[in-house]
């Protein structure tokens, strides 16, 4: 083994090419991973914060009438909360109503949430502020639907982005309190209960099993007192962008899979050039006494030394492109179609190491194909070529 360490070290090429194309194949695997784990993140985390991961509330709920209140404290609350992955569970009330500011009115949904400011404020999305000319501090009215029209003249506190489109920006966050007062509610009466779950159960399919679990914990421990409730995963209430993200990682397979393809290919018209040049090594070696397995081991350890070299290049460009971007919001998209402003990179040394092992292993699998022309290397014929 150590003969062969020697003899690799000593062997001469050229393979700065191969690195640079290693490097790209590596770069570009690490950014689509970043990419497509940061677009997970962010939007499951704007989604959990506007409607919560999975949401609790009557069968049918009437936001014009707001006839239906549900107790914010059920019997199986408890139950819910020693669930393995429940983080928060928060009573919400939703109103339907109208945000005028002088001539102009938008229908929007009211959203009252625990806040410890109670004064008369909202937090209103980028594009309803914009179409109704609002800034931090302005005011504008706010009418209500229910049983007798009920006004409030609110102060925008904070304009949010909306980085969901239409599901997003009509809704307006006021206190909870407020809605309760023109609702006529009671203290602990809200429209649904939203529970945030740790990020780790964002995903579609676990946010569907959890949402299924909690189902079954209202339907085995609901007492007679409480109301008939079904839980809701946010993957049901927004499919399509879920679907979204799900091709999103689709792509990020077939990536990885091509830029694997492509450096394999490189790397084995590299060894095989390299092989052509060191036939008479190759000869010299065999009539000494060493077999195909020593020789071709000498060729695979220069080739994974190029392959290595080729990935940390390859990780370190995008990791300092991903750090960058992360930062600085440097590269923007049109929210329309993206759903956010920005490229979101989430850097996960975990999946790097996964995606990085899988690359190299299936790589260097791919140079034992050209290492079978060394069996076909006759000593005698090299002998006689030099």
């Amino acid at each position: 083994m150590k003969a062969e360490r020697f003899i690799a070290s000593r062997l001469k090429t050229k393979g700065e090419m191969a690195i640079v194309l290693i490097a790209i194949s590596f770069f570009v695997i690490i950014i689509a991973q970043s990419v497509s784990s940061g677009f997970r993140r962010t939007i499951g985390r704007e989604i959990s914060a506007v409607s919560g991961d999975i949401q609790i509330a009557p069968t049918f709920q009437n936001y014009l009438d707001n006839d239906d209140p549900i107790t914010d404290s059920p019997s199986y609350l408890e139950n819910i909360l020693n669930t393995k992955g429940v983080e928060v569970v928060q009573g919400v009330i939703y109103a339907a109503g109208i945000a005028k500011k002088g001539s102009v009115i938008r229908g929007v949904l009211f959203k009252g949430i625990s806040s410890p400011d109670s004064s008369l404020h909202a937090i209103v999305p980028k594009e309803l502020a914009s179409s109704l000319n609002l800034s931090e501090g302005d005011e504008f009215y706010a009418y209500f639907s229910s049983k007798r029209l009920k006004i409030r003249k609110l102060t925008v506190t904070s304009v949010k982005e909306d980085m969901l489109g239409s599901t997003q920006n009509i809704i307006v966050e006021m206190p909870i309190s407020d809605l309760r007062r023109v609702n006529g509610w009671k203290e602990h009466q809200v429209s649904a209960l939203e529970i945030t779950l740790d990020e780790k159960y964002r995903s579609s399919e676990a946010l569907k099993e959890k949402a299924a679990e909690i189902g079954a914990i209202i339907y085995s421990n609901a007492s007679d007192e409480d109301e008939m409730l079904v839980a809701v995963s946010s993957a049901e209430s927004f499919a399509h962008i879920y679907d979204w993200l799900e091709l999103i990682d689709l792509n990020v397979i077939v990536i990885l899979a091509l830029m694997i393809i492509v450096a394999g290919f490189n790397m084995i018209s590299g060894l095989l050039i390299l092989l052509f040049r060191n036939i008479s090594t190759i000869g010299t070696l065999k009539s000494l006494g060493m077999r195909d397995k020593g020789i071709a081991s000498i060729f695979l350890r220069i080739t994974a030394s190029i392959v290595v070299k080729g990935m940390l290049v390859g990780n370190a460009c995008a990791l300092i492109l991903c750090i960058v971007q992360k930062i600085t919001h440097l590269i923007k998209l049109d929210p329309t179609n993206y759903f956010v402003s920005y490229i979101p990179v989430e850097i996960d040394f975990a999946r790097i190491v996964i995606y990085d092992s899988i690359a190299f292993v299936v790589i260097m699998l791919l140079m034992l194909i050209p290492c079978m022309f060394i069996s076909r290397i006759d000593p005698s014929e090299t002998s006689k070529t030099e």
